[in-house]
């Protein structure tokens, strides 16, 4: 098997050091010149966590990153009153696995360290998929083609390779925009430094603040109601402090001082796109958010990259047959994911409910709820033993009906 990956971002990364990891030849090509510290904090919960565990990267991710102690903790947005408080001691006795707080670029350089870096490829822009019976063709802008087995495209959210199979998929205005910012821990209060993700909660938007980076940054994530006509779709488009300061305008002291630190802050549009159905093309497997673009409200959008890459690789090692291992990434992955993007759809309309009596039936339900087990269906799936539940299943039905099996 000689796999070929399109984009060196967390799932691309992931998929080659899972590949990697048990012998198979796989292949990076990234179209940027370098990997640039870009972006910002992630949300790294037990679904993924127990996956880079098996890649042996519990400890440099220890190095750079946060387990989340005290947990979550959401508060109301005119008085910092404390409307729910998770927690998070009891993670790993339930689930085997902490929660992380990490840098986006912190997770990129513990992903690089597990593959061998002869297999990454810079500068290289892939501008078109061709496929026959037996391989697949990668072509590149000015660069010599890429003869393999299997492409695997997890070129983002803005895939070239998928639109180029199955046409751009339609992106609907949220309503929304989103800001981010990364602070220096030294210009902010003890108070902020705590590994708790703490989530501020208010009318039509909502604020999120957490430490990355062992402690050294703080990252800040924020959902707005969006301007007419918003439709920069970019997590590096530049924002103004001083608009992002004016959106939180009147919320509870705490949220002042801390945007009164932000220097510079990113502001995009927040679109929203309709679930797929089919993640595998002929010898083209879709892969993160090429394959699942999903709203940022449910903190799992590296999670699943990291799943999808898994799941795929656990499929492909399992099998020679080819055919079969796809099969079983489209069977396992297409309803995880479409399941989280629903909820990662509904869960922005309950966090921006105006002040009023749904408002206080949503506070009242936080203090009747254990989010923790609730979250037993995200947090204790098993990416590789579902896809290997998946392949059994689809290697099943094949030699009942005849095809066989390594083929």
């Amino acid at each position: 098997m000689d796999v070929i990956v399109v984009g060196g971002g967390i799932g691309g990364l992931a998929t080659a050091a899972f590949l990697q990891h048990r012998g198979l030849r796989a292949r990076v090509y990234e179209q940027a010149r370098t990997l640039r510290p870009v972006g910002a904090g992630i949300v790294l919960a037990p679904n993924a966590v127990r996956l880079l565990r098996r890649l042996g990267l519990t400890d440099a991710l220890a190095r750079r990153a946060l387990k989340v102690r005290t947990g979550w903790e959401f508060r109301r947005w005119q008085d910092g009153a404390v409307l729910f408080s998770q927690d998070m001691t009891e993670c790993e006795n339930l689930y085997g696995e902490a929660a992380w707080l990490v840098h986006r670029a912190d997770l990129v350089d513990v992903l690089l360290s597990a593959i061998d870096p002869g297999t990454l490829h810079l500068d290289h822009r892939c501008i078109g998929v061709r496929q026959s019976a037996t391989h697949v063709t990668a072509s590149f802008e000015g660069r010599p083609r890429a003869l393999g087995d299997l492409v695997i495209a997890a070129d983002g959210i803005h895939s070239p390779i998928r639109d180029s199979l199955i046409g751009r998929i339609p992106a609907r205005d949220s309503g929304l925009c989103a800001w981010r910012a990364m602070i220096p821990a030294e210009r902010l209060p003890d108070r902020c430094l705590s590994p708790t993700q703490t989530l501020w909660l208010g009318p039509g938007r909502h604020l999120v603040h957490y430490p990355v980076s062992a402690g050294r940054t703080v990252n800040v994530v924020a959902f707005t109601p969006a301007s007419p006509g918003e439709t920069v779709e970019s997590w590096t488009a530049e924002g103004e402090p001083e608009d992002f300061r004016r959106e939180f305008a009147g919320w509870a002291p705490p949220v002042g001082d801390l945007l009164d630190a932000v220097t510079e802050v990113s502001r995009w549009s927040v679109l929203d796109r309709s679930p797929l159905q089919e993640y595998v093309h002929g010898r083209v497997a879709l892969l993160g958010d090429a394959a699942h673009p999903m709203l940022p409200f449910f903190a799992q959008g590296a999670g699943q990259a990291i799943e999808d890459a898994g799941a795929l690789a656990a499929a492909l090692l399992e099998t020679e047959d080819l055919t079969t291992a796809l099969a079983a990434y489209t069977r396992v992955r297409v309803p995880r994911t479409v399941q989280i993007q629903q909820a990662s759809h509904d869960r922005a309309a309950v966090n921006h409910l105006p002040d009023g009596q749904g408002q206080k039936e949503r506070d009242h339900a936080f203090t009747t709820r254990d989010s923790l087990r609730d979250s037993a269906w995200l947090y204790d799936y098993d990416a590789q033993a579902e896809a290997r539940e998946a392949l059994a299943a689809v290697a099943g039905r094949r030699r009942a009906m005849g095809g066989g099996v390594g083929g």
